[in-house]
């Protein structure tokens, strides 16, 4: 039995393409002691992987050309030679591009699927709704009343994240790009209002839709979107930086015009990471599945089918293509 898996073959230049990548086959890995096989069933796909593909400093190393590209996976326990796993535990996994991985059982995290979907754990119950929870809550820390703001508003992260707004008693207002993801935020995720970057004349439209300014940002864009929202953040707004993703496929990054507004209105902006927060992993998890389960956080899901696909999914996600949370069902 042979296991498929997807290695990165060149550092992209600008935007990725899919010669940047190369299929292969091995065979299927056995465990050693204290390891464990899995059997991945859905593979993440997330923006950070254009950072990983790039020899440049990060808060992690990059994938080296030959390895197997990076990413999260949900599956199955087929082999264990771990006490705390056994075969046919659902867990999530750091395998990336590949059918089966296998390795120290303390890198696996046993999810309960009985609920909710498996898939759910690599989105709104996974790394993109713990994003959204902790910069929410310890960076934006918006109070009632207040306005929260957030870019690419229909993805993974970005839907959470104004969910949580309205759970907390805040006006959401969302920015997306198109006018299908604009309705699908406001009439189906409850936001107060989505602005469409890609209609023009953005600035007029968020002022129109933040009548009372912005007190905080949850920023996954950048750029132009970034500098917009500044003008009208208001005094001691909060910024938490996510995701850059308008400058990661650039040779030339953008230079915000609008930092004086940092000064003047004594904004916090934060730059987050998820993993910062490992400790508090279990408070995440308990808070987004309490939502999903009545109700009050929807979640929408853009799945590919067959790992060949993977390469064609991340351009996408990193175009905009993409509407919710991006997968790829490997089994």
């Amino acid at each position: 039995m042979d296991n498929k898996r997807i290695v990165l073959a060149s550092y992209p230049e600008a935007w990725v393409t899919e010669a940047n990548f190369r299929a292969e086959t091995a065979p299927v890995p056995k465990p050693a002691e204290g390891e464990v096989l899995v059997k991945n069933h859905w593979l993440s796909l997330d923006p950070y992987m254009r950072g990983r593909m790039s020899q440049q400093k990060s808060y992690v190393k990059g994938v080296e050309i030959g390895e197997v590209m990076t990413g999260e996976t949900a599956g199955e326990v087929v082999e264990s030679k771990h006490p705390g796993f056994k075969p046919g535990d659902k867990v999530t996994a750091p395998s990336g591009w590949q059918l089966y991985w296998s390795g120290k059982g303390e890198l696996l995290t046993k999810v309960d699927a009985s609920k909710v979907s498996l898939s759910y754990f690599l989105g709104c119950l996974g790394m993109p709704g713990r994003t959204a929870y902790f910069g929410m809550k310890d960076i934006c820390a918006p109070k009632p009343g207040e306005t929260v703001v957030v870019s690419a508003a229909s993805g993974a992260v970005g839907s959470v994240v104004g969910q949580l707004a309205k759970a907390w008693g805040c006006r959401a207002v969302g920015i997306a790009g198109g006018k299908t993801k604009c309705d699908y935020v406001v009439k189906e995720l409850g936001f107060d209002a989505c602005v469409d970057y890609k209609a023009g004349d953005l600035y007029n439209q968020l002022k129109v839709a933040c009548p009372k300014g912005v007190d905080a940002d949850f920023e996954n864009v950048g750029g132009e979107i970034l500098d917009t929202v500044l003008r009208l953040m208001n005094v001691r707004g909060r910024v938490a930086i996510c995701g850059l993703i308008s400058d990661y496929n650039t040779k030339e990054p953008y230079g915000v015009k609008m930092f004086r507004s940092i000064l003047v209105n004594r904004i916090k902006v934060q730059g987050m990471i998820v993993f910062d927060w490992l400790q508090r992993y279990p408070e995440a998890n308990q808070a987004l599945l309490d939502l999903v389960l009545a109700g009050k956080l929807k979640y929408r899901e853009s799945v590919l089918q067959g790992l060949e696909n993977a390469p064609k999914g991340l351009i996408g996600l990193l175009k905009g293509e993409n509407f919710g949370k991006q997968l790829v069902k490997l089994t």
